[in-house]
């Protein structure tokens, strides 16, 4: 049994690191906040959406490296899932905006700060919607923004990856002139199965739970090589084409000698 999922059978702790680490976010939020509104008050994007990503994933303890050339605009990342430290680190990191269940939008206070970063959001179970949830991703991606899809539906331990869903690749078919698809590997290294969200571990009870952590989290993000024009022909290709892209680097990563922090 990994250590997340033990971990969900232990009643939650709230520490005094916890605490302090809330009330970091809290200030955070507080200092960064009427920037944010008065950037945009007069339309401009705003700064502040980075800012408090970074800040945030500082505070829950991320330090963060990356290897590979990430694309800075015109690009969709196609990322693992492993925790909400995911959204801190691409979101900071690589400016990202999101593809994320619908059900994130009615979470509150959550789901007023996924709007901040201009969050795209899909019922992955309504088929019906695959359309209007295809052009909805097409126009974020239209406005050369990255944007992270994260295919597995849901998080996974972090050593391997789930199956992809390729759906959503839809959006992209015919892949526009200037779009190129990004895999992107996010490694947590030996602690990914104690950082992972599992089953039956409650969202709430993982959030806690890392926050109590007295040790860093390291993260690595990898960002990989686009893939070739070939590989975006239709859906299908694209999700194979990406999967088999990050599980090969999942493959290389382990056993590559770690940097310790």
């Amino acid at each position: 049994m990994s250590p997340s999922i033990a971990s969900a059978t232990r009643p939650d702790r709230v520490t005094w690191r916890t605490i302090a680490r809330l009330t970091l976010m809290v200030l955070a939020l507080l200092f960064l906040i009427v920037p944010h509104l008065l950037y945009r008050a007069v339309g401009r994007p705003s700064p502040m959406v980075m800012a408090f990503l970074n800040a945030v994933g500082w505070i829950a303890g991320l330090r963060i490296r990356t290897t590979g050339t990430r694309l800075r605009r015109d690009v969709l990342f196609v990322s693992n899932h492993v925790s909400w430290l995911d959204i801190l680190a691409l979101g900071g990191a690589a400016r990202s905006a999101f593809v994320s269940k619908a059900e994130v939008k009615t979470t509150p206070l959550v789901g007023w700060l996924a709007d901040q970063n201009s969050t795209i959001y899909v019922q992955r179970e309504a088929k019906r919607d695959i359309h209007s949830q295809a052009n909805s991703l097409r126009d974020a991606l239209a406005r050369g923004r990255p944007v992270t899809l994260f295919p597995e539906g849901t998080t996974g331990p972090g050593d391997g990856l789930l199956p992809f869903r390729a759906s959503l690749f839809q959006a992209i078919i015919p892949t526009p002139p200037n779009l190129r698809v990004q895999p992107v590997f996010l490694d947590y290294g030996p602690q990914a199965s104690d950082i992972a969200w599992l089953d039956p571990e409650s969202g709430l009870g993982n959030f806690k739970r890392l926050l109590a952590r007295k040790r860093v989290i390291p993260l690595t993000i990898h960002y990989l090589d686009p893939l070739p024009d070939q590989a975006e022909q239709d859906r299908k290709a694209i999700n194979e084409a990406a999967r088999a892209a990050i599980a090969a680097e999942i493959v290389a990563a382990s056993a590559a000698p770690r940097h310790r922090l």
